[in-house]
């Protein structure tokens, strides 16, 4: 019979398919080159924590030894027993100091591993650009990098060692409490009942009830723990997206709306918030009660047997230390339910992002890669957005060494999905898209990326700057560019995208191409973004700089329109978007959108 998920939590079938999957998926840290320092902290953490036991045990043979001298009032081996305490004492600080730097360096270092495969997963395949609004799609995909994983890592190096600790103080403590505490003989006569290891049986069953309870109480945690830890990761996606519009916001007065959408989305947390406390509250009844309890039972369970006298004073503080010890081993799931709820829900998102990363399934089928005969060539091109939509129905081109062409078109129509395909940055839909081989490939937006650090490591983005041209020629570039104020600032350190204007941020991109020297360079919507004086500059940089480069131009190029030995446009028709090439004359209603004059129409569709 198949089990049902709980409105509000998950089927214990799926808990388990969830745990074993994600340990599944970390164990690459014990087996890649990670494995050895992997190895040597879990081993060391194994010997760490047999000592610790050890040191436990010697603790409850002292609270024997210690006592019975007071029962016997007996000075000098109540004396010889405090000053062994301290002994005691020392050795458990020193255990537990070994067992806490070896526990967060393995979580330190899992984490790291597990930061590390991920981030190359997100950055690999152009993921970070096409991850988000696809099917499928991957919700807060940082909030699972930096927050998800560290609460998937660190509470299961706990767990590990909370569970190796229970196993090894169970069998030890129980061996004591069967050996001290013996059988237990209740009446006398023909009705007397013996009870065989009474205190064995009654720690089993204490920690039976309070085990069993914890599941029920706390049934509905999972799901709670991972409603919250979305709601969070929503909350930080908008005030992320508040700081990085900050200013388009505040010039269309749009702060009312976004207090309104942050006030939402941490009125969903509040709800989330008090669904997990509510849960909490439910666990914490038992938990406490438990706490309470512990101390006590024992004591209560030997009592009989030491008014018989068949127990000594120190036996019963034994009994009672072996007792809160087996406690602590069988109930440890008790101590720990509300922190495997927690994990579960970060170890879910984890490895579901793991799975949208290193899936074999690609978002889209566009093939992207080198030609053979160095064109660049887009053969058979179909787009769609992320959920199937078609945007452009069909494109052929091929595009000839060192030739300019024009793509325009109506808003709407496509443009800069197309420009964003020819890139490489546009993977639904297919197709192919070739590009000569071994060529640099350059794609300049309008408003280029600029890093924080140095200028000159801005200017040199993404090249390395130790691996880059010299000092002098990035100042002869800057220069060129008009930017010759900038050359006294290129080793200070800046948030650039802010303290310049947005033609110096325009300018530094061409800065890029005049040091990179790019064989193809794809420009999109970059004439509405720059002024003329930025667009007569470009045309010379393309004209000399980059006589040899083949140039594709994305949408209306005003100025650089006269250097396009070819234009073409992408045309809704009857059947769907298609790229139509023009002679130098073009359509009336398209003439304003691709910068050429205006003629009568006269288009013919692409040939392959």
């Amino acid at each position: 019979m198949a089990v049902n998920a709980d409105p509000n939590g998950t089927s214990p079938a799926a808990d388990r398919r969830d745990a074993v999957r994600f340990v599944r998926l970390s164990g690459g840290f014990w087996r890649e080159r990670t494995a050895t320092v992997a190895w040597v902290l879990t081993a060391g953490l194994a010997v760490a924590v047999i000592l610790r036991i050890g040191v436990d045990v010697g603790v409850n043979r002292w609270n024997r030894w210690f006592f019975d001298a007071l029962e016997r009032h007996d000075a000098m081996s109540a004396s010889m027993a405090a000053a062994a305490f301290l002994v005691l004492i020392a050795a458990l600080a020193a255990v537990g100091v070994a067992i806490v730097r070896l526990r967060e360096t393995l979580q330190v270092r899992w984490r790291e591993w597990w930061t590390a495969r991920l981030v190359d997963g997100w950055l690999s395949r152009q993921h970070f650009s096409h991850l988000v609004g696809s099917r499928g799609a991957i919700d807060n995909p940082e909030y699972r990098i930096s927050d998800d994983v560290r609460m998937a890592t660190e509470p299961l190096v706990d767990f590990a060692i909370g569970l190796f600790t229970a196993a090894l103080s169970a069998a030890t403590f129980v061996s004591i409490l069967w050996s001290v505490g013996g059988s237990l003989t209740l009446g006398s006569g023909a009705d007397a009942i013996t009870i065989p290891a009474f205190m064995v049986l009654g720690a089993i069953a204490y920690a039976s009830v309070v085990s069993c309870l914890i599941p029920i109480v706390g049934r509905r945690l999972a799901g709670a723990a991972e409603a919250r830890n979305e709601s969070e990761a929503r909350l930080r996606a908008e005030l992320i997206r508040l700081r990085e519009n900050a200013d388009s916001i505040a010039l269309s007065a749009g702060h009312g709306h976004a207090r309104a959408r942050i006030a939402g989305t941490y009125r969903r947390l509040v709800v989330d918030w008090l669904a997990l406390v509510r849960q909490h509250g439910h666990v914490t009844w038992v938990m406490n009660s438990n706490t309470a309890l512990v101390p006590v039972v024992p004591l209560l369970i030997a009592a009989p047997k030491y008014l018989q006298g068949a127990l000594t004073l120190g036996e019963v503080m034994q009994l009672a230390s072996a007792f809160v010890q087996v406690q602590l081993a069988i109930g440890w799931l008790v101590d720990n339910y509300w922190r495997l709820a927690e994990w579960q829900a970060s170890a879910r998102r984890v490895f579901e992002l793991a799975d949208a990363l290193e899936g074999d399934d690609e978002p889209g089928g566009i093939g992207f890669g080198p030609g053979p005969d160095g064109l660049v060539r887009v053969d058979g091109l179909r787009l769609t957005d992320p959920r199937g939509r078609v945007l452009v129905d069909h494109a052929d081109l091929v595009v000839a060494q060192g030739e300019r062409i024009l793509i325009g078109g109506e808003p709407g129509v496509g443009k800069s999905v197309f420009g964003r395909a020819l890139a490489g940055l546009w993977l639904w839909g297919s197709g192919t898209v070739s590009m000569p081989q071994g060529a640099r490939l350059a794609f300049l937006p309008p408003w280029p990326f600029l890093p924080q650090g140095t200028l000159a490591h801005a200017v040199l983005y993404p090249d390395d700057p130790s691996d880059s041209v010299g000092e002098e020629a990035v100042e002869r570039a800057l220069v060129r560019c008009g930017l010759a104020h900038l050359v006294p600032r290129l080793a200070e350190v800046a948030r650039w995208d802010r303290v310049l204007s947005a033609g110096e941020c325009y300018r530094l991109g061409l800065v890029r191409l005049v040091l990179q020297q790019p064989a193809v360079v794809v420009m999109d919507g970059f004439a509405g973004a720059i002024d003329p004086a930025t667009q007569d500059l470009l045309a010379d940089i393309l004209a000399i700089e980059l006589a040899a480069a083949t140039v594709i131009m994305v949408g209306p190029a005003g100025r650089l329109s006269s250097l396009a030995t070819r234009t073409l446009v992408l045309l809704a028709g009857r059947n769907g978007v298609q790229l139509v090439e023009t002679t130098q004359a073009v359509a009336p209603s398209l003439a304003p959108v691709i910068g050429a004059p205006m003629k009568a129409p006269r288009a013919r569709a692409l040939q392959p």
